[in-house]
């Protein structure tokens, strides 16, 4: 007996077909992608840029490169400016570009209080070098005179040290109550063993001159 062309044909058979035939062509497409060749330039996971876009990437990336010169260069300028202000600065006493421990107005006070009298120090190393000749001399008398000298300019360098120091940590504290005095003793002690035409910061007072 002949089946009858108007029977119905079952939902599921229709369903399971289509399905089958969906998930096949899935599987296909992605064997055909998997066999694909990527482009070095491509990123992975993506398609492969054009040819326009690749060389504008290039660009971009030479661009970059040529931006970090001029960034180098430019930072070195600054570094090269920075130096010739702070070196102005030295010898003018400008606050604004003074390195770090000379700025303030209790280290300025500090190398004023040392600019404005006369210390033993500062003349330490001619004298040594004075007493070094003396004592290089194969005269008894001349060493003897040698040995004097040098402990003579021991003493009076630590006695000028002591003083100085103690006068200027009370200026300092009459003046400065309220700002942050610490090092600045040792720092004015440590200029008055330079002889003044030496000194950085250049001294700004005259000697005898109140700061």
């Amino acid at each position: 007996m002949g089946s009858n062309p108007t029977d119905p044909v079952p939902l599921g058979f229709v369903f399971r077909s289509r399905a089958k035939e969906e998930k096949a062509l899935a599987d296909k497409a992605a064997v055909t992608d998997s066999k694909q060749t990527r482009h070095p330039e491509a990123p992975k996971g993506r398609p492969t840029p054009k040819r326009s876009v690749a060389q504008s990437q290039r660009r971009s990336v030479a661009n970059t490169s040529m931006t970090r010169k001029e960034a180098a260069k430019r930072q070195r300028d600054e570094r090269r400016a920075a130096m010739e202000r702070q070196r102005q600065a030295l010898a003018s006493g400008d606050e604004r570009y003074l390195p770090a421990r000379d700025k303030g107005p209790v280290r300025r006070f500090a190398r004023d209080f040392v600019d404005s009298r006369f210390h033993i120090a500062e003349y330490f190393l001619p004298m040594a070098v004075v007493i070094l000749v003396l004592s290089m001399v194969r005269v008894p008398q001349l060493q003897n005179i040698a040995l004097l000298l040098w402990l003579l300019v021991i003493v009076t360098i630590v006695l000028d040290s002591v003083v100085t120091g103690f006068r200027l940590r009370k200026r300092l504290a009459e003046r400065f109550p309220d700002d942050n005095r610490r090092g600045a003793v040792a720092y004015a002690l440590m200029r008055s063993l330079q002889m003044r035409r030496l000194r950085l910061p250049k001294p700004q007072v005259k000697r005898g001159e109140q700061p």
